[in-house]
């Protein structure tokens, strides 16, 4: 059943995945009619929202961007950061949407902020612990590593599902701050900065999916052993 739900997972993985990177081709195509960059968006929606110690920067690579609440950074990919398309605008806001989280005290990203260190703990130790445990238990019938990691998966699964609520808030307020700034003029602006959005956010959806699947198999082997 595992191995039928992980396969499922895999492939509705590499669709989302696939979908994602089309429609943010698609919308990159798609010229902004007010003209303006994605770091005029990023800038605008700061001000708009009266934060002023938020600085928004280029950063190297690839779908890189993100906001960084330790430094205060909007951190934007090249292509985002100097585009004027549809697709520079949905990320730019959207990015903006959780430095507007962060001043607002928005408790799901404050929630997430505070997981932060044990997670980052959590998930270098998670691999290596998970494979040993398993190892031991199969072996000397000792169970304690496995149980072990299995909590540290735990801990990275729960911050799978708390990352949900973040993003597809952050996008909302981007799209309500498009609208009521008049950043994505037309209708079909403002459908395909929408239609961008949520494709990234099904991304985060099955990422979550994959991490339960998987600690529901680790945590299954783990009372097996027990029994």
């Amino acid at each position: 059943m595992y191995m039928i739900l992980f396969l499922a997972i895999m492939l509705i993985s590499f669709i989302v995945q696939t979908r994602f990177k089309n429609k943010f081709k698609k919308y990159s195509e798609m010229p902004l009619s007010s003209g303006l960059s994605g770091a005029d968006i990023a800038r605008k929606m700061l001000q708009e929202n009266h934060i002023y110690d938020v600085e928004v920067i280029s950063v190297e690579g690839t779908l890189t961007d993100h906001y960084n609440p330790s430094d205060k950074t909007v951190n934007l990919s090249p292509e985002v950061f100097h585009g004027r398309s549809v697709s520079a605008a949905a990320v730019a806001s959207h990015e903006c949407g959780h430095a507007v989280q962060h001043a607002t005290a928005y408790k799901w990203l404050q929630f997430r902020s505070s997981m932060v260190p044990m997670v980052s703990i959590a998930s270098k130790m998670t691999t290596w612990v998970l494979l040993g445990g398993v190892l031991l238990m199969a072996f000397s019938g000792n169970y304690i590593v496995l149980a072990i990691g299995v909590g540290a998966l735990a801990v990275t699964t729960i911050f799978s599902f708390i990352t949900l609520p973040v993003e597809f808030d952050a996008s909302n307020r981007a799209l309500a701050w498009l609208e009521g700034a008049n950043i994505t003029h037309s209708t079909q602006e403002h459908d395909g900065a929408k239609d961008a959005l949520k494709w990234a956010a099904m991304t985060y959806v099955v990422a979550a999916l994959s991490a339960l699947v998987t600690l529901l198999y680790y945590a299954s082997m783990l009372f097996r052993g027990r029994e």
